[in-house]
Formats: structure tokens, sequence, C-alpha cells
């Protein structure tokens, strides 16, 4: 079981989307691939301040399709387990003294809470956190 990360899913949306991307993603079964509330958020947030036309309008209807029907019911929520692992991971990279975004450490708690591996191209701002990473783009 995966969850994609965000760039992950940016990557699919693309009209030139990378091979190796696509490749690696349809050479997994859907139902092992996984999002979080956190993508959802960050990839709403993202159209809704982009300026009106064609391309937010597209990208709107694209990802309205994509988390009502290509991962429905498989968008797992940020909740007090995915908090205290959050908790964890903050702690402990503040320690080794690296910093980790809010969205990242956010998936990567919701990722560590249900023992899921990370599919993302910024493997360095999620390793320490206590998750199997793997990178599309060199699988």
């Amino acid at each position: 079981m995966i969850i994609l990360d965000t760039n992950v899913l940016s990557e699919l949306m693309s009209e030139h989307c990378s091979e190796p991307v696509r490749d690696w993603v349809n050479g997994r079964y859907l139902d092992d691939l996984f999002i979080t509330s956190v993508n959802e958020a960050e990839i709403r947030s993202g159209i809704a301040i982009m300026p009106e036309g064609r391309k937010r309008s597209r990208l709107a209807d694209l990802v309205q399709a994509m988390f009502d029907h290509d991962f429905r019911g498989r968008i797992l929520p940020f909740d007090t387990t995915a908090a205290r692992c959050f908790a964890e991971i903050v702690a402990s990279r503040r320690r080794a003294g690296r910093e980790i975004r809010g969205f990242d450490v956010q998936i990567a708690a919701i990722a560590r809470a249900v023992e899921m591996m990370v599919a993302t191209r910024d493997i360095g701002d999620f390793e320490g956190c206590g998750v199997e990473l793997i990178n599309p783009w060199e699988a």
C-alpha cells in the first residue's frame, strides 16, 4: 500500500506527464494507491489561487474527478493517530536539525500511522520520518 505525495498527483495531472511516473503508476494495482486529505487540501488550494480561465477550469474538473472517482474510498484522513505521529516526526526532525514543511509532515504522519510507504520525488523531505519511500521518477 502506497500513499502518493502531491508532486506525484500533480505530475499525473500534467499535460506532459513524465513517462517513468506514468509507467510506475500503471504498473500498480489502483487499489494499492492512496492519497490523503492533505493532498486534497494542497491541490484544491493551489487551484483556488490560480487566475480564472481555461487552465484553472480544466484542472478543477480533473481534480474533482480524481477525488470523486479515481480515489473514491482511498483518501486517508489526518486523524488523532496521525497527530501523534506528526508530533514525533516534528520533534525527531528538529532534534536532527532538519525542519519539515507542513504538508509533508502531515502526509508522512498519515503514512506512518497507517504503516504505508510514500511515493514522492522529494525523498530528502521525507527522510527521517519513519516511513518507507519510493521515487516514481527513478523506480
